[in-house]
C-alpha cells in the first residue's frame, strides 16, 4: 500500500487574516488623516474626512482608535516610529563621528521635510490631546525620551557627559523642527535650507569631536 500523505490545511491564496485586515485599516486610516491635514490643514481635518478618505465608516473609525484623538495619537506614533526607523538604519559600526553626523542631519532631515512631520508639527501646535490629571501630553514627553535614546546609542563614542549629550539632542531637535516650521509656514515658496544644514552638521560634528576639559560628566 501507498503510505498516506497528510498535509495541513492551507489558507487561500489571496485571503488575510483578521489581523491583517486590523492592521490594514489601521495603516488606511493613519494615512488619511496625514494626508487630509497636509491638504486642507488641521482645523478642516475632520473625523468624516478621515473616514471618508479611508473609504470606511465612522463606526470602524471607533472600532480601531475610539474617535478622532484616538487617530492623532496613533499619526504621532507612526511618524515617530517611521523617523527612528530612518535613523536606526544609519551604521553604527561607522568609525567617523562626521560620516555619522552628516548621515543622521540628512536622515533626520528627510523626515522634518515630509508630509508625516508637516501632521506631526500641526498636531502638535496645541491639539495634542492631553491625558487627564496631567498638565503636559505624556505622549510628547515620550518622544522626546525616544529622541534622546536614539542619539545617544548613535554617537555612544563621543566624549560627552550625559548632560552635554541632552542638551545636544534638543539643541538639534530644536534646530530641525524649527526650520521645517519656517518651510510649512512659507508654503509653497519655501527653499531647501541647505546653508542651514550645513551649520548644524558642523555644530554636530565640532560637539561630538571636541576633547572635554576636566572630567566627562
Amino acid at each position: 500500500m501507498k503510505p498516506i500523505r497528510r498535509s495541513l490545511p492551507v489558507r487561500a491564496r489571496g485571503r488575510r487574516s483578521q489581523a491583517e485586515r486590523t492592521a490594514a485599516t489601521r495603516a488606511r486610516l493613519i494615512g488619511a488623516a496625514v494626508a487630509s491635514i497636509a491638504d486642507v490643514g488641521f482645523p478642516r481635518t475632520t473625523a468624516s474626512e478621515i473616514a471618508q478618505r479611508a473609504g470606511v465608516t465612522w463606526g470602524a473609525v471607533q472600532h480601531h482608535f475610539g474617535g478622532k484623538d484616538g487617530i492623532l495619537v496613533a499619526v504621532l506614533e507612526d511618524s515617530f516610529a517611521r523617523f527612528a526607523a530612518r535613523l536606526e538604519s544609519i551604521p553604527r559600526d561607522e568609525p567617523s563621528l562626521e560620516k555619522r553626523a552628516a548621515r543622521f542631519v540628512e536622515r533626520a532631515w528627510e523626515h522634518f521635510a515630509s508630509p508625516h512631520y508637516r501632521s506631526t508639527f500641526e498636531i502638535l501646535l496645541g491639539h495634542l490631546p492631553r491625558e487627564e490629571g496631567q498638565q503636559a501630553p505624556s505622549l510628547q514627553a515620550r518622544l522626546f525620551e525616544a529622541w534622546e535614546g536614539i542619539f545617544a546609542r548613535l554617537f555612544a563614542d563621543a566624549r560627552l557627559g550625559r548632560r552635554r549629550r541632552r542638551v545636544l539632542a534638543h539643541y538639534t531637535l530644536s534646530v530641525l523642527s524649527g526650520l521645517a516650521a519656517t518651510c510649512i509656514l512659507q508654503g509653497g515658496d519655501a527653499r531647501l535650507p541647505a546653508g542651514e544644514l550645513d551649520l548644524l552638521r558642523e555644530t554636530l560634528v565640532g560637539e561630538l569631536t571636541r576633547t572635554p576639559e576636566g572630567p566627562v560628566a
